[in-house]
């Protein structure tokens, strides 16, 4: 013959202590809360233009790297960013395919004329990779850099005339 005490427990929360299953019982025991390690609760997802702008300001950080952008990108940047309420891009010239723990960037730069293209694009990639990593805590799979261009010391900054006067 089965006990009626036995037949109205059910499992607790945590699945070992049993509780009473009636309607009119309190549950005095509570599911543990906070079990495991902080950093696994929930979930943290960074945007795209987040890791752009990482990398934009650490490839800037290099020395020999002018701008980064193409001619144009930069010709209209510096239109936009004299329009009044404009912001400015800092982002310009950089391109990242973000994952949940991997990223992918594209840059393109300009360099000062003189300098070592080689060098100055592997302090680039090294450069991108550590301030991401440190940053983000992404994996950087790969850094492509394009460069589209080379600043010579007697050019003047593309930048196009104020309208008014």
């Amino acid at each position: 013959m089965t006990d009626m005490t036995d037949q109205n427990r059910t499992a607790g929360p945590t699945g070992g202590d049993e509780v009473p299953d009636t309607p009119g019982a309190r549950r005095t025991q509570t599911a543990r809360r906070g079990t495991g390690d902080p950093a696994t609760r929930g979930r943290t997802t960074i945007a795209d233009g987040v890791v752009e702008k990482i990398a934009a300001l650490a490839a800037r950080d290099v020395v020999g790297v002018h701008a980064l952008g193409s001619g144009l990108a930069r010709s209209l940047g510096a239109v936009r960013d004299r329009v009044p309420g404009g912001t400015k891009s800092v982002t310009r010239g950089v391109k990242a395919e973000v994952g949940e723990v991997q990223t992918a960037l594209d840059l393109e730069i300009v360099v000062d004329y003189g300098v070592s293209i080689s060098d100055v694009a592997h302090a680039v990639r090294e450069n991108v990779i550590t301030a991401v990593e440190r940053m983000a805590g992404l994996e950087v799979v790969e850094v492509n850099i394009a460069v589209s261009d080379v600043k010579l010391p007697e050019e003047e900054e593309e930048e196009p005339e104020p309208r008014i006067q």
